[in-house]
């Protein structure tokens, strides 16, 4: 059975973006290379349309990225990727299929069926799974950076246990917390 894992950069207040919708402040070519190995083995990435729509950047032909992010541009384009949006009328990138409602059951069967984990993003659908027992591990980027307020990594009212299998510390002072989330694996 794969897995289903919530990988997101936060504040240290625990934001993934700030109250104007920003996210500039996330220090990411340090984790870049990290990342990438991190969803390297992922066959498929579960987005929100904000996220969904901020990832299409990923897009564009291999060559015209930077050297440095040309490997994940290719493995975020071999990815299946599905997308849950009410407003959206199409997916704009390959390998993506758009669905109106998040259905706790199918991700069941998709984790059941998967012989690669998949990767959940965006808060308000990690949050979604969570609440559903679905999500199995985090992997949270603590950036040194307090925001003050905005969307926030978990849902509000959100209780879940937690069991920290690992920590990294990178040289510009993010912290990698990995979690296995407590009941996992449903």
């Amino acid at each position: 059975m794969a897995k289903l894992i919530y990988i997101t950069n936060t504040s240290l207040d625990g934001y993934v973006e700030d109250e104007s919708g920003a996210f500039d402040w996330i220090i990411s070519n340090q984790v870049h290379e990290f990342i990438t190995d991190l969803v390297r083995p992922m066959g498929t990435y579960l987005y929100g349309r904000r996220l969904y729509q901020t990832m299409a950047y990923w897009e564009a032909p291999v060559e015209s990225y930077p050297p440095g992010h040309r490997a994940f541009a290719r493995v975020w384009q071999n990815a299946e990727k599905i997308v849950y949006s009410r407003t959206l009328t199409g997916a704009a990138t390959r390998n993506t299929r758009v669905e109106r409602e998040f259905d706790p059951e199918a991700v069941r069967t998709l984790k059941r069926e998967s012989v690669h984990d998949i990767d959940i993003g965006g808060a308000e659908l990690a949050g979604a799974a969570l609440e559903a027992g679905l999500v199995d591990e985090c992997h949270l980027f603590v950036n040194p950076i307090v925001v003050g307020g905005g969307k926030p990594a978990f849902r509000p009212g959100l209780r879940q246990s937690l069991e920290l299998i690992e920590t990294r510390r990178f040289s510009a002072g993010i912290v990698q917390l990995h979690y296995r989330v407590g009941g996992g694996t449903s």
